[in-house]
């Protein structure tokens, strides 16, 4: 018997559906939907505990998308043939799920949480990512977990000029600008995407864009709840209460702890010091015994000093650290530091740090990326790394976590864009940011040193990119907001909004934003998007007196590359039997080459240490790939003798046939003695059989005729 299914669609723009179906799979979850469109179908399930556990005062939830190989009719590589822990691919999408549906859960709901996301069938024409966000709404929206939602997410993408709503892959090749936006039936929750250089009233227009479509998803899902039932969420209670010690510390702490904020203390640790103070004089105050419910101190103290910090700032204009609201923290730079490598740069920006290296590679160095929709190879990738001590904590090194591998895609993504292309870069770029000391946006820091560290390299990127963390403070009943440009970790955490920008003097190339309030008006996110653009400008200027341009040579110490082409036929020549011809050539010389057939043509690159090895190799090659000419002279080996003449090879893997008659002007009657296999003689090609392209090869037209004697008499 088949079960009860409910189903919603939703039609895009251009014609192409999305369904929304719940009723058949996996309904043990407290909800489970299948998405689909076109053949793409993707599970969300989500389970949640009905309690809290002892003490959380936070939500515990994970999300996590993968993508099963079968889906897309692979068998995963690697020996135990199975799924194995996510992809850096899925962590980036899991991330961007998170970060649209954490917000909207109530802030007083702990119960652990989990969202499962799983691509069952794929679709060459379908990505993925862009419903992910849809499918996990739409799971809660058909579960009685209380959450104040619908919500989804769509990528927007200018083509031709035209803004698109999840478009094609095959499209996204001519995008300008490519954003996943998240939002509600009211508001814009996530933007996360890379653009060309764009202007800041262009990006706020393609977020205008996603997010009409964004309501006419929410309102079908409001449809599927009502449908379905789950109108009504479970009652729960996760948090313990004491309004009498919540006031009581109010009315003692709060003045002190304005006062705190007001003395703009610069040093981090000198203003965690002085908060720390001051908690535990209240505690002290209490003594051991008192009335109130102990495990309550933190959190309240925290509300309470959230409070005065946020209302400073919005009663002065000023910061915790005493700077203006769009002032920058101190620069300083340098490149060059890492003697040995290809390209290096330290980035400081207040107390956030970045030591970021350019390493440059061959083609044998490039990424594989053997995913189960995504396939291929990556000739760039960044990594960022993020070791305890820069924040002064004691922290085992597990190797990158979610955190780590989102912020280095976002640099990635910023730098990417000012490449220069293949012909002119034929390396594969390694940047690599170790961030050192960590107070405010050590992404933002390692787009800056990653800019520097290339340029330190000598790849020649179109223009130098820098990097902002903007934040906001806002308060709905006044109607008073503040915009701070490179925002502290302390004002991250007490803010509105974490809104990272990218770009270059020409445009943004980049850019995450999360908001953790509701209604955030256009007109005052394109105010933030012009105060961000005015501290890139300026920390561009800081970066440009350290260095304003690709240096104009490599490193000595830097593989050096030569790019030719070569007919297609000529591949096989120059590679050999077995590829002989171009092991002996990278053996005897000590490079590095890659062949490759690119749009009909053969592609040889060539890397070497040094230019006479570089030089000798492209000689070896060269010789391959010249083309035979009439009345050329040739120095040639002798190959194998014959009764009738010498087989000559007189071009790397050409043979002649220099006949007796061809080998002096003397008649001989036969070749002994005349030639010995290995001799090297000069030839000159005197003809090409036009039926068997056969050379015929002459010795005797390079020695001068003897003059005809006279017969004496």
């Amino acid at each position: 018997m088949l079960p009860n299914l409910i189903t919603k669609t939703i039609t895009l723009q251009d014609g192409r559906q999305i369904t929304i179906e719940t009723g058949a799979l996996a309904k043990q979850a407290d909800g489970s939907v299948v998405v689909k469109m076109g053949k793409a179908m993707l599970l969300a399930t989500v389970v949640s505990k009905k309690e809290a556990g002892e003490g959380v005062d936070f939500l515990p939830m994970s999300v996590d998308y993968q993508e099963k190989f079968a889906a897309s009719g692979k068998i995963p590589g690697g020996f135990l043939k199975r799924e194995g822990r996510l992809s850096d691919y899925e962590i980036l999408i899991s991330r961007i799920v998170d970060r649209a549906i954490r917000p909207i859960f109530p802030d007083d709901y702990h119960a652990d949480t989990q969202i499962a996301i799983t691509l069952m069938s794929s679709d060459e024409e379908v990505l993925p990512d862009c419903l992910a966000g849809l499918a996990a709404s739409a799971a809660l929206a058909v579960s009685d977990i209380p959450f104040n939602g619908p919500i989804s997410e769509v990528r927007v993408a200018k083509i031709d000029g035209q803004l698109v709503i999840n478009p094609k892959p095959s499209d996204l090749e001519k995008a300008s600008l490519e954003f996943i936006v998240a939002g509600s039936l009211e508001f814009i929750l996530m933007v996360e995407g890379e653009a060309n250089e764009i202007q800041e009233d262009e990006m706020v227009e393609a977020m205008e864009f996603a997010h009409e479509e964004i309501k006419r998803h929410c309102q079908v899902q409001l449809e599927l709840t009502k449908e379905v039932g789950k109108e009504q969420k479970r009652e729960y209670n996760h948090e313990k209460s004491d309004p009498a010690l919540f006031d009581k510390m109010r009315s003692e702490l709060y003045d002190k702890l304005y006062q705190s904020v007001s003395k703009q203390i610069a040093n981090k640790s000198e203003r965690s010091a002085l908060i720390k103070e001051i908690k535990e004089e209240f505690v002290e105050a209490l003594g051991e015994e008192h009335e109130f419910e102990a495990s309550l101190i933190g959190p309240y103290f925290h509300k309470i000093h959230k409070e005065a910090a946020r209302n400073f700032t919005l009663d002065t204009k000023k910061r915790m650290d005493g700077r203006d609201l769009t002032e920058v923290r101190p620069i300083w730079s340098v490149v060059d530091y890492l003697p040995s490598a290809h390209g290096s740069a330290v980035f400081t920006r207040g107390e956030t740090q970045s030591v970021t290296t350019c390493t440059l590679g061959t083609k044998m160095d490039e990424q594989m990326v053997d995913g189960a929709v995504i396939s291929g190879y990556n000739k760039f990738f960044l990594h960022y790394n993020f070791p305890g001590f820069s924040t002064g904590e004691v922290k085992p090194n597990r190797g990158p976590g979610r955190r780590e591998v989102g912020h280095g895609n976002l640099a990635m993504r910023a730098l990417k864009k000012v490449l220069p292309s293949e012909i002119e870069n034929p390396y594969t770029i390694r940047i690599v940011s170790d961030i050192l000391e960590s107070n405010g946006s050590s992404s933002m820091a390692t787009v800056c040193a990653g800019s520097l560290a290339l340029m330190d390299a000598g790849v020649k990127i179109k223009a130098p990119v820098t990097g902002i963390a903007m934040g906001m403070i806002s308060d709905a009943k006044s109607g008073k907001y503040a915009i701070l440009s490179d925002i502290l970790g302390d004002e991250d955490h007490l803010g509105d909004m974490d809104f990272k920008v990218t770009g270059t003097e020409k445009g943004i190339t980049a850019c995450q934003m999360d908001l953790k309030v509701e209604g955030l008006d256009y007109s005052v996110l394109k105010e933030a998007l012009h105060q961000a653009k005015e501290g890139r400008l300026h920390i561009l200027n800081e970066i440009n007196k350290t260095l304003a341009a690709p240096k104009p040579d490599l490193k000595p110490h830097t593989p050096r590359s030569f790019v030719m082409m070569i007919p297609k036929e000529l591949i096989g020549a120059v590679i050999g039997p077995g590829g002989k011809v171009i092991q002996e050539i990278q053996k005897d010389t000590s490079t590095t080459i890659v062949i490759e057939e690119i749009d009909n043509q053969g592609k040889i690159n060539v890397f070497s240490a040094n230019q006479d090895n570089m030089d000798a190799a492209l000689r070896r090659i060269k010789a391959i790939v010249a083309q035979p000419e009439i009345g050329e002279t040739y120095t040639g080996k002798v190959k194998n003798i014959q009764p009738f003449g010498a087989f000559v090879e007189f071009m790397p893997g050409k043979d002649g046939l220099l006949h007796i008659s061809e080998i002096k002007w003397e008649r001989l009657e036969s070749m002994d003695g005349v030639l010995e296999p290995g001799e090297e003689i000069m030839v000159k090609l005197i003809d090409v059989d036009k039926k068997t392209g056969k050379f015929k090869l002459s010795r005797k037209v390079l020695i001068p005729k003897p003059e005809k004697q006279e017969p004496k008499g």
